[in-house]
């Protein structure tokens, strides 16, 4: 049985590519202002906002029960507009060995192309594969948008 996996969403919105990466990068925390229901809190716990090697807490909510993992901050590439955030402690790790989120900003004419990767190992058969989380970050990012769009 094969435990390892890959999901993969893209989801257009309106908000100039750059806008989009550069809360994901520098102002994550500001996620829980625009989407307190969904983010309700984000933390640096080391490092600099911006800077790979940083970590940093998500407290989330999925299907109305929170959770929170620390993520670190593995990559960032601005000329591909993507960053890179791997677990390495909470809630998620109780289900899944590993476990890396990939975020990109893809610009397309007057729009962006938000492109989110999960990548994952699951500790056994049993665990699902992560597609309520893939949902949530989808409809995070829309909510995100609007809130770009008004700003």
């Amino acid at each position: 049985m094969i435990l390892v996996g890959k999901l993969s969403a893209e989801v257009l919105v309106v908000a100039p590519h750059d806008k989009h990466h550069g809360v994901w990068v520098g102002r994550p925390h500001h996620i829980s202002n625009v989407s307190p229901s969904k983010m309700p809190k984000v933390v640096l716990h080391a490092g600099k906002w911006g800077t790979v090697g940083s970590v940093v807490e998500w407290h989330y909510v999925v299907d109305g029960k929170v959770y929170v993992t620390k993520g670190v901050v593995e990559a960032i590439n601005e000329e591909n507009k993507t960053i890179t955030y791997r677990a390495i402690e909470g809630d998620i790790l109780q289900e899944y060995k590993s476990f890396k989120v990939i975020i990109q900003s893809i610009p397309k004419g007057e729009a962006t192309w938000i492109h989110w990767t999960l990548e994952y190992e699951k500790l056994n058969k049993n665990i699902p594969h992560p597609i309520k989380l893939l949902e949530f970050v989808i409809h995070l990012s829309e909510e995100l948008d609007d809130h770009l769009v008004q700003a």
